[in-house]
């Protein structure tokens, strides 16, 4: 009977880990390039009576066995794209496809984002492009991007090419190019919060956009939306609630047949 309790009391406890990750994935539902998360689970170790087995044509065709529970293996990160926004925001960028742009954190690490929501943050070396923190943005050859014009006057290529209109209304390059890379596994990139990720030995060194797959397209005066949809996420929540209360009443039926047994002498 106690084996009853420790199962339904995995039950609990991995059902509210659930929550937790859906309760972020609501959370995040109006942050800029957010990925929904999933928790996925287990079976624990199983305890066996009998096993199966033949001799001689004589035998037990199935196996006795009783489980122990459940646990969290892992969280995987859906990267499908959220909708393109227009924002009007000419240091606003969304990439189409699986690209991600590079930062260089205050470490002096490079860490990657699919938020392209840049601000101008102005320096000794001039006025550069950064996150909404001050991180850096660096173009394809891992330098930070230094813009010398009006950032009205930017305009950025499909491919990430950094030009500006001058006054005579000729667009002119300015020899830098959004960095852009993916990875050949991007679900093992680590998150580490502000819309940042990190690579992991998981995810594999980050590769150059044009290298890898099928070129990813940079989209000016865009944003990419949170891939949440809150009513699917609701429907979850749901469920592990009803599955919570579920495990919580087979705990409580568990007690139940104890005290049964316990009040068997009186």
């Amino acid at each position: 009977m106690m084996r009853a309790l420790w199962t339904a009391g995995s039950g609990m406890i991995a059902q509210q880990f659930n929550v937790d990750v859906i309760s972020n994935n609501l959370a995040n539902v109006n942050t800029t390039a957010y990925k929904k998360e999933r928790a996925e689970f287990k079976d624990l170790l199983y305890a066996t009576m009998n096993r199966a087995y033949m001799l001689d044509g004589v035998g037990r065709p199935v196996n006795l066995q009783v489980g122990h529970g459940v646990t969290v293996a892992a969280t995987v990160r859906n990267f499908d794209s959220g909708n393109i926004e227009r924002t009007d925001n000419p240091l606003d960028f969304a990439i189409v496809g699986e690209g991600f742009f590079m930062v260089l954190a205050p470490t002096g690490e490079v860490v990657y984002t699919r938020d392209g929501s840049f601000k101008i943050s102005v320096t000794e070396e001039g006025n550069m492009l950064t996150t909404s923190e001050g991180y850096p943005v660096l173009d394809d050859m891992w330098d930070i991007i230094l813009l010398d014009a009006n950032p009205s006057d930017l305009v950025v290529g499909d491919d990430g090419t950094l030009s500006y209109v001058d006054v005579d209304g000729t667009v002119v390059p300015t020899g830098q190019r959004l960095g852009i890379v993916k990875f050949p596994n991007k679900h093992g990139l680590e998150s580490i919060g502000n819309n940042l990720y990190a690579w992991t030995s998981a995810s594999g060194e980050p590769v150059p956009d044009a290298e890898m797959g099928t070129m990813s397209i940079v989209k000016q005066r865009h944003l990419e939306s949170s891939n949440v949809q809150v009513v699917e996420e609701m429907v979850k929540l749901i469920v592990a609630q009803r599955a919570y209360e579920i495990s919580s009443k087979a705990i409580q039926s568990a007690d139940e047949m104890l005290g049964m047994a316990n009040n068997l002498r009186r």
